[in-house]
């Protein structure tokens, strides 16, 4: 019956007394078993642009609340947007992304700072 398994899975289902194929029961229809697989989202880049007029306190503060970035790993990162001009603050799925940049931005204006923040496709 059977030279070995064959790389494809089935399924096997038993049939009613009556059902609506016509079979009678005790029959067994074997159906191949279909595998999903989910795609893995899309990730985006939350950058930090360095401006002269935000403290740096101020990114710092941003870092831990809005990144959940510990005070030594939210301070490294502020010393890098200040010197190089622009760091990555987190990578996260667009919807997450977007979320960020828009707290970031909404926590800045609501401070009266200036500090710019961005997302990019990775």
């Amino acid at each position: 019956m059977s030279q070995g398994r064959s790389s494809e899975a089935f399924r096997a289902r038993s049939t009613g007394a009556h059902d609506r194929e016509g079979l009678t029961g005790g029959q067994v229809i074997v159906e191949p078993k279909t595998k999903t697989r989910t795609k893995r989202p899309s990730l985006y880049r939350v950058i930090l642009l360095n401006d002269d007029y935000t403290p740096m306190e101020f990114v710092v503060e941003l870092l831990r609340t809005v990144f959940h970035k510990p005070q030594a790993e939210a301070t490294r990162i502020m010393l890098h947007v200040h010197q190089k001009g622009s760091g990555i603050a987190g990578i996260y799925p667009c919807e997450i992304a977007e979320t960020k940049v828009r707290a970031v931005e909404e926590l800045a204006r609501q401070a009266q700072h200036p500090l710019k923040c961005a997302m990019e496709p990775e």
